[in-house]
């Protein structure tokens, strides 16, 4: 099985470690992984901001990097939700590259629903003993129905889940979102902030880096140091931080 790893924009220029993790826990899966060199952006930005055409000419390469895998996969429900859901069915609705979209959206999954209703794994590589609070991220959740999928690869990682108020609400990121209506979007990181300082945990989790790169943003501005900001695949995986393995050794 071929499998295509779309690595996304902010884990390449901010956090590889979220991509080795997602290469790790494929490859522990039995997959061979293709990681086309040349891939960069899935068109999001553009898209939200009302530049079809560039974001119509990243789909397109997006879409010939990977038409040769079995399947797509990416550590964020975002970028996935941009392919799965916006550029086959309103970018190319209606166009010659519709089928060939939804030919590739058919495939593309979001890391944790692929290895877990997909591959249906039953191990990982990882091992965690701490207590995590989790947070939903929007496309990944109310797009592609992502909830149940990470919490239960933590689980299989040994991983104990305080689940903080509001968790399914949103941190206030939302990409442009964020710079267009910035006194919104930090009260919303803020109400995050107070719902994660209530459950005790001191490790934050999520499938989203933009999310959690806002997040961990505004718990340092409020002078909270100790807090760790990861991502589920970070934990599941063992890797970065949580870098021990199955078998005990670092």
């Amino acid at each position: 099985m071929k499998v295509g790893l779309f690595v996304t924009c902010l884990v390449d220029v901010h956090r590889p470690s979220i991509g080795f993790a997602a290469l790790k826990l494929l490859e522990h899966a039995g997959c061979e992984v293709v990681v086309p060199a040349s891939q960069t952006c899935c068109g999001q930005p553009g898209y939200n901001s009302g530049a079809r055409d560039i974001s119509k000419t990243l789909a397109r390469k997006v879409l010939a990097e990977f038409k040769d895998c079995d399947y797509v996969v990416a550590p964020s429900g975002s970028c996935s939700g941009q392919m799965k859901v916006h550029a086959a069915e309103d970018l190319f609705k209606g166009e010659p590259e519709e089928a060939a979209f939804q030919a590739l959206a058919a495939k593309w999954f979001e890391l944790s629903d692929f290895l877990v209703n997909v591959l249906k794994v039953e191990s990982v590589p990882g091992r965690c003993s701490d207590t995590l609070t989790y947070h939903d991220s929007c496309s990944g959740l109310r797009e592609l129905g992502v909830k149940q999928q990470p919490r239960a690869l933590l689980a299989q990682a040994g991983a104990t889940i305080a689940e903080m108020n509001d968790s399914e609400k949103c941190c206030g990121f939302g990409g442009t979102f964020s710079i267009k209506l910035g006194d919104i979007s930090t009260r919303m990181a803020e109400n995050k902030c107070v719902n994660i300082g209530v459950t005790g945990a001191k490790v934050l989790v999520g499938g989203d880096l933009g999310c959690l790169l806002n997040i961990e943003g505004r718990l340092r501005r409020n002078g909270d140091t100790t807090t760790r900001v990861v991502h589920w695949a970070e934990v599941v995986a063992g890797v970065n931080q949580y870098s021990e393995s199955a078998d005990g050794r670092r």
